[in-house]
């Protein structure tokens, strides 16, 4: 008997929230006031839907030119201080792929307005020489380089074999 009436107080309740049909309002009016409740959310409590309507960046849709694998030599980086050999392995790195992918970095008089060739390094690559700390970095990395059509040269942690 009281799971009867607490089922019955719901109904009252959920009654007395949904706004009567009366001769003076009609259905399109009802609607109307509900819309207006729900625009009356706060900014911050957006649905989570809305929020991520951002649209995403394409993924690697550039036509590759150029593939290249390479192992670079790190072991320079041990020549310079502990604390600064990590930082000196990822100069190394970066002055390799310039020479070796022929990749200009410098700007001419005449082409100032062309935008300049990127060198990017993916997240694999940076954590594969910090992994041991800024004392430790490797001797030596694989790395898979690709350069796209615009000049840009994207370096990839390559596949163990």
């Amino acid at each position: 008997m009281v799971k009867v009436d607490i089922a019955q107080q719901k109904k009252v309740e959920d009654e007395e929230e949904m706004p009567e049909l009366s001769e003076d309002k009609t259905a399109e009016e009802v609607e109307s006031v509900e819309d207006e409740a729900k625009e009356e959310v706060p900014v911050g409590a957006q649905p989570v839907e809305e929020a991520k309507a951002k649209p995403k960046k394409k993924k690697e849709e550039e036509e590759i030119v150029e593939e290249r694998t390479y192992i670079v030599p790190l072991s320079r980086a041990l020549v310079r201080p502990p604390k600064k050999r990590a930082p000196r392995a990822m100069q190394l790195l970066k002055a390799f792929i310039i020479k070796h992918m022929k990749l200009e970095m410098k700007v001419s008089e005449e082409e100032e307005e062309e935008e300049l060739p990127q060198l990017i390094i993916s997240q694999e690559v940076n954590e594969k020489i910090w992994d041991r700390g800024i004392e430790k970095p490797p001797r030596k990395i694989r790395i898979r380089a690709a350069k796209d059509k615009d000049g840009n040269v994207t370096v990839y942690l390559a596949e163990a074999a």
